[in-house]
C-alpha cells in the first residue's frame, strides 16, 4: 500500500478490484473505509487489517515534538509527547531539557533562552543524550529544529518570519524565537 501510516477515522483508500474484507483496525462508515487506531495498513490475503504503531521511548537521535513547560535562564524544559512521529498514549509524556549551549550551534554563548523558547510553544528537536535520570537532552541545532508552534501574546497563531522572529498577524508584532525551518521550503 501506498499509505505509511494511517490516523483514527482517516479513510483509507482502497485499490480497484474486489472489495477487501476488514479486518482488526479498520471500519466502514457511509461507504468510505477508516482506520480505527494509529497504524500501517496492510492487505493480509483479501482481509485489509491495521497494525498498530506502538510508541517508544527516546533513543539519541529521536526526532521529538513537545511542548515548553517551563524555563530558566539557562535551559528550557521539554514536555515530550511525540517521538519519530508516533504520538505517545494520552497521560504518557517523557521530559526533556534545552541547554542554552543546545539551541544553535553558532555564537552559542550569546543564547538568551528567553529569545528562544517561550511556554507553551511546541519544539521539534533531536535527542543528544539520555541525559539524567529524569530528562533528555534535547538539541535544537539544525535548521529544521526549533519552534514550530507558537502563540502570541494576542492569542494568535504566529507566522514565522526568520530564524530568530515570529510575527504574529493579528497585531504584526514580531517576538523572538529560534524557529524551525518549515519542512517542504
Amino acid at each position: 500500500m501506498a499509505v505509511d501510516r494511517v490516523l483514527p477515522g482517516q479513510p483509507i483508500l482502497i485499490p480497484k478490484g474486489p472489495a477487501p474484507l476488514l479486518g482488526n483496525g479498520v471500519y466502514s462508515r457511509d461507504g468510505t473505509v477508516r482506520a480505527s487506531l494509529l497504524g500501517v495498513p496492510r492487505n493480509q490475503g483479501s482481509t485489509l487489517t491495521i497494525t498498530r504503531i506502538t510508541p517508544r521511548a527516546p533513543v539519541p537521535n529521536s526526532i521529538v515534538l513537545g511542548s515548553v513547560t517551563r524555563l530558566t535562564p539557562i535551559q528550557a524544559m521539554v514536555a515530550i509527547t511525540v517521538v519519530d512521529g508516533v504520538p505517545l498514549p494520552l497521560g504518557e509524556e517523557f521530559t526533556g531539557v534545552i541547554r542554552a549551549q543546545d539551541v544553535r550551534s553558532t555564537e552559542k554563548d550569546k543564547v538568551k533562552i528567553g529569545d528562544c523558547f517561550r511556554g507553551g510553544d511546541v519544539v521539534k528537536g533531536l535527542v543528544i543524550s539520555l541525559g539524567d535520570a529524569r530528562s533528555y537532552y534535547i538539541t535544537t541545532a539544525r535548521n529544521d529544529l526549533g519552534v514550530v508552534f507558537a502563540t502570541s501574546e494576542a492569542g494568535a497563531t504566529m507566522e514565522p518570519v526568520s530564524w530568530q522572529e515570529m510575527r504574529c498577524p493579528k497585531t504584526g508584532r514580531t517576538e523572538k524565537r529560534k524557529c524551525a525551518k518549515p519542512e517542504g521550503v
